[in-house]
């Protein structure tokens, strides 16, 4: 099949593309890489009478240390967060999630805003930027904000933005310390989205107690999901009391609203994901206790 029609604008700036997303209200959708939207518009799934196109736009590229944070431009490819040495020094997540996105031509092409703002439950980037307590920067044409992740993600392909807002980076926190990191996720072939998985962060005291744990999960919610339960249960426990399988448990106890379709009924899905969160906190404390 064949996009309906549409009107195609490449607007100069991002001010201009705000703007533009002002004007032209519900009927306008912005173009980043376009390796979701476009195959949507192709099947007529999703039909817009304005496409914006800001995948050129050099103000939405880069990255950059800024003291304890690292900024990630909402434009910045996949394949450029998973090759950056800086963000695999700063914010290890980021480079574990990169490999399993899709196949190096999505890679190459989608970006880092476009699946955050995209809000797939089972992407990999939305799971990690809620874990870590990313902040997302918008700009609209009244001016500039940060949302935290705790409240951007809203439901399937739904976000905190505004119709006039353009994602322009994110925010990570960089961990330091005795610090491990893993991402693991189950799907039926490589490239697939994932059935289920989950992003583990821990950090150790010198006595393997835990100073600090993150846990997100994807594809077990209409949302990427936050273990906050599970994090408050495992944080000050030595590292021996717990067992992955326990921690996996745990991370997946708290969920009402397992989807299902043709990946599996809920119960499948909530096995699948217990199995990759102990994967994922095996991986992660493993490699902070050689750390």
């Amino acid at each position: 099949m064949k996009p309906a029609p549409f009107d195609y604008h490449r607007p100069e700036t991002v001010a201009e593309a705000a703007q533009m997303l002002a004007e032209f209200s519900d009927e306008a959708k912005l173009l980043a890489g376009g390796q979701s939207l476009v195959p949507m518009l192709a099947l007529r799934l999703a039909f817009f009478d304005n496409l914006i196109d800001i995948s050129r736009l050099d103000e939405l590229k880069g990255i950059e240390r800024r003291g304890e944070t690292l900024w990630i431009g909402g434009g910045t490819t996949h394949a450029t967060v998973g090759s950056d040495e800086r963000v695999r020094s700063a914010v290890p997540l980021l480079s574990r999630a990169t490999p399993l996105i899709g196949h190096f031509q999505i890679r190459s092409r989608g970006t880092l805003g476009g699946s955050i703002a995209h809000a797939d439950p089972a992407a990999e980037y939305p799971a990690v930027a809620l874990a870590l307590d990313a902040e997302m920067e918008a700009v609209s044409p009244t001016g500039r904000r940060r949302i935290p992740a705790s409240e951007f993600f809203a439901g399937v392909w739904e976000t905190a933005l505004a119709h006039d807002e353009v994602l322009v980076g994110v925010q990570f926190p960089v961990w330091s310390g005795r610090c491990g990191f893993a991402v693991e996720e189950f799907a039926r072939r490589h490239g697939d989205f994932a059935i289920a998985g989950a992003a583990a962060a821990v950090e150790l005291d010198s006595g393997d107690r835990i100073l600090r744990c993150a846990i997100g999960l994807l594809g077990l919610s209409a949302t990427p999901r936050r273990a906050a339960e599970a994090e408050a249960a495992i944080v000050g426990r030595p590292l021996g009391e717990l067992t992955p399988e326990e921690v996996g448990e745990l991370a997946v106890s708290g969920l009402d609203d397992i989807p299902s379709d043709l990946q599996g009924p809920p119960a499948y899905r909530r096995r699948i994901g217990a199995a990759m969160a102990a994967q994922a906190w095996l991986a992660a404390t493993k490699e902070a206790v050689d750390a």
